[in-house]
C-alpha cells in the first residue's frame, strides 16, 4: 500500500514538468502540409536558388542540342572513318589469310585470328566515331539506348540470336576457321566464322551460309578439331573367302606410297562379315590420314585406285567382282 501511494505521489510531482514540455513542443507547418498538399506553401519553402539549381540539371538530363551533336562536317568524317576502316580490316584480313595459306601446318592457327580482328577492330571503330567525332553527353547516350533498346530487342530477336551464337562460337570454340565440319546435311570447310551467320565450302565448291543461331542448336561433328590433318576412310567390298591377313597388309603398304599420306598417325583396316539382297560379302574399311585436309577426297581416291589396284594384281579380286 506505500508503494502504490508512493508512486502516486510521484506521478502528481511530474505532471507539472510532462505538462509544460507538451505545451513547448510545436507541430512543425510542413508536417501538416505533408498531409493536405499545397504547391504555393510548397515552392514558398524552397529556396529559389535550390529551384533553379534543380531547373539547370533537369535540362542537362533532358534532349540535348542535335545541332551539336549531329552535324554536316560530323557525318562527314564519321562516312570517311567507317570506309577508311573498312578498306584496313579488308586490307588486314586478307594479309592474314595470305600468310595462313603460305604455311599450311599453320593455316587454321592463323586463321583463327581472322574473327577476333574482325570483332574488336569494328568495335574500335564503332567507340571511335560516337566518343570521337559526335561526342554526344553521357546522358544522351544512356537515354537512347534505354528507349532504343526495348525496340531493337522485339524488332530483332533473330539477329541477337545470331548474334550470340557467333559470340558463344568464338569463346567456346567448337570449331574454328579451316576446321572441316557437318552440320545438319552439310560438310564442308569452315570459310568464315562472323557474328550473324558461319560460311562452309562444300566438296562441290558450293558455299554455304549457316546462321550461328542453327549452328547452336545442330550436333557439329569436327574432322580435324584445329589438326591440319584428318582421318579418310575408304570402303572396299571383297569375296567372302577373302584372306584377310594379306589383304590387311596389301591395303596398309598400298595407303603408305601415297603421296597425301600423313605417316604420324596409324593406318587401320578393319573387316565386317555383311549382307545385302541375298549376297553375302565383306567390307573392308581402310583408316589413314591425310597431310592436308584440303587434300581429303583425292587423297580417299588415290588410295582406293592403289588398294584396287594390289588387289587385282595379287588375284585377290577379279575384274568382274
Amino acid at each position: 500500500m506505500k508503494r502504490v501511494i508512493f508512486i502516486f505521489v510521484m506521478l502528481l510531482g511530474t505532471y507539472p514538468v510532462i505538462n509544460g514540455l507538451a505545451q513547448s513542443v510545436v507541430i512543425p507547418d510542413t508536417l501538416m502540409l505533408a498531409v493536405v498538399p499545397d504547391s504555393a506553401a510548397i515552392n514558398d519553402l524552397i529556396p529559389p536558388d535550390t529551384v533553379k539549381q534543380a531547373e539547370g540539371k533537369m535540362n542537362q538530363l533532358g534532349s540535348p542540342n542535335l545541332a551539336r551533336v549531329v552535324s554536316a562536317p560530323k557525318i562527314i568524317w564519321a562516312v570517311v572513318i567507317g570506309i577508311v576502316s573498312w578498306f584496313l580490316l579488308n586490307f588486314l584480313v586478307r594479309l592474314v589469310g595470305a600468310i595462313g595459306e603460305r604455311n599450311p601446318k599453320r593455316r587454321i592457327t592463323v586463321k583463327r585470328l581472322i574473327p577476333i580482328i574482325r570483332i574488336v577492330g569494328w568495335t574500335f571503330v564503332i567507340y571511335l566515331i560516337i566518343v570521337g567525332v559526335f561526342q554526344p553527353p553521357i546522358e544522351t547516350i544512356i537515354a537512347f539506348f534505354a528507349s532504343v533498346g526495348v525496340a531493337i530487342g522485339f524488332a530483332s530477336q533473330d539477329l541477337l540470336k545470331n548474334i550470340f551464337g557467333g559470340l558463344v562460337i568464338l569463346f567456346d570454340r567448337p570449331f574454328q576457321v579451316g576446321d572441316k565440319i557437318e552440320v545438319g546435311n552439310y560438310y564442308g570447310e569452315v570459310l568464315e566464322i562472323g557474328l550473324r551467320s558461319t560460311r562452309i565450302v562444300t566438296p562441290d565448291d558450293s558455299v554455304v551460309t549457316v546462321p550461328n543461331s542453327e549452328m547452336m542448336n545442330q550436333s557439329i561433328s569436327n574432322a580435324n578439331s584445329g589438326e591440319s590433318n584428318c582421318q579418310v576412310v575408304a570402303e572396299f567390298f571383297l569375296p567372302p573367302s577373302t584372306d584377310t591377313f594379306r589383304t590387311r597388309a596389301i591395303a596398309t603398304e598400298a595407303a603408305q606410297v601415297s603421296r597425301f599420306i600423313y605417316l604420324n598417325k596409324p593406318i587401320v583396316a578393319v573387316f565386317f562379315h555383311e549382307t545385302n539382297n541375298n549376297r553375302t560379302y565383306i567390307k573392308m574399311r581402310l583408316k589413314a590420314y591425310v597431310s592436308d585436309i584440303r587434300d581429303e577426297f583425292v587423297f580417299k581416291s588415290d588410295m582406293t585406285e592403289l588398294v584396287l589396284r594390289e588387289l587385282i594384281k595379287e588375284g585377290i579380286i577379279h575384274d568382274g567382282w
